[in-house]
């Protein structure tokens, strides 16, 4: 039988395990969005999953979404990550970025020289968030043109190039959450009705897209894409995504990325999880829906071939060694939300590991 403590070759990238480290924005990074020597004890603290995917990272300036997040459109942001990457790697672990685009998710008060936020459509989001100034309501992006859109997906591709460069072993494109790439995929953010708008097909047109360009950037099997079917986070409103999602999966089909990432809703879309975990052939990582923090009673998910590898959040920001935890069923510490963004050292590297 197959259980999550089991290796997993990703593609040719070998796995020590399939439990997997989601990506969590945290905030921390340094001036101008390069990550820091507590971002790299961070990561290297957690090296023992089969798979770290780090926080959001902005593909290109206007691609900021939060405070205090990193970049990968710098040569600064690739030198930072190198020391990351190099202390995972020494730790025996494997480490892919994930690239994020906020789209609407933002303000100006974060973006230099009078940017504003891009979206698919000038469609504001319900709702604040936080800045250096307190918190601000959502402002109306400004909608892309053609050849922005087509800029942005190039965007993508140069920060996929500057993730290897930084010594990543592969990419994640955040397609879920509310962010650019979901934006494209629902019918209340996306009113286009040019190429990239309208029917299921142009709606997942931009997904694809960005996933073949980055797939062509630094390969396929260093490619991987995550999604959140009828995720209604961030004002979001998804009322055919039995039809979008299997429609996506589709169309990347051809293309054999390495891996496809879904974060469930709610345990309405465990169904529409099973279609897509049937449609897709390559590595199917899961973060389910649970009442409370994904915990030891996930793992059973693989046993079940429901998927190969399982993602934890918030259960691994506050367990270092979370794999050797979840192998005695515990003790586990508790994640305090009062520090999951923004600050210095505590509740970020100062939980304990069982041996300490």
């Amino acid at each position: 039988m197959t259980t999550a403590f089991d290796t997993f070759d990703l593609s040719g990238t070998p796995l020590a395990n399939r439990v997997v480290m989601a990506p969590m924005t945290r905030s921390r990074a340094g001036e101008g969005g390069v990550p820091t020597e507590l971002t790299a004890e961070y990561y290297t603290q957690r090296a023992s999953a089969g798979l770290i995917v780090t926080e959001g990272v902005q593909p290109s300036v206007v691609g900021q979404g939060y405070p205090f997040t990193p970049g990968l459109h710098s040569a600064e942001q690739i030198a930072g990550w190198r020391e990351v990457t190099d202390a995972v790697h020494a730790a025996g672990g494997r480490i892919f970025a994930q690239l994020m685009h906020s789209g609407r998710i933002g303000h100006p008060s974060l973006l230099p020289d009078g940017l504003v936020p891009v979206a698919p459509s000038a469609v504001r989001a319900a709702g604040q968030l936080y800045t250096a100034e307190g918190m601000k309501d959502f402002v109306t992006p400004r909608e892309l043109t053609g050849d922005e859109v087509r800029a942005t997906i190039a965007d993508f591709a140069a920060a996929a190039r500057n993730a290897i460069d930084a010594g990543f072993d592969g990419v994640e494109l955040h397609g879920a959450n509310g962010y650019l790439i979901q934006q494209f995929l629902s019918t209340s953010t996306n009113l286009r009705t040019d190429e990239w708008g309208g029917s299921v097909e142009n709606r997942v047109r931009f997904a694809t897209e960005v996933t073949k360009a980055v797939a062509e950037a630094v390969g396929a099997d260093r490619t991987g894409l995550r999604i959140s079917p009828a995720n209604p986070y961030n004002d979001m409103a998804e009322t055919d995504a039995e039809l979008v999602y299997p429609a996506l999966v589709e169309a990347i089909a051809p293309l054999g990325i390495a891996y496809l990432h879904a974060v469930e809703a709610g345990p309405q879309v465990r169904e529409l999880t099973l279609e897509l975990r049937a449609k897709f052939s390559g590595a199917f990582i899961l973060n389910p829906a649970t009442e409370g923090p994904t915990d030891h009673g996930s793992l059973a998910l693989v046993e079940e071939g429901v998927a190969d590898l399982v993602a934890f959040g918030a259960l691994f920001l506050a367990n270092p060694d979370l794999p050797a935890r979840l192998r005695t069923e515990g003790p586990y510490n508790t994640p305090d939300p009062a520090s999951f963004f923004g600050g210095d050292h505590k509740g970020y590297t100062d939980y304990p590991a069982l041996a300490a």
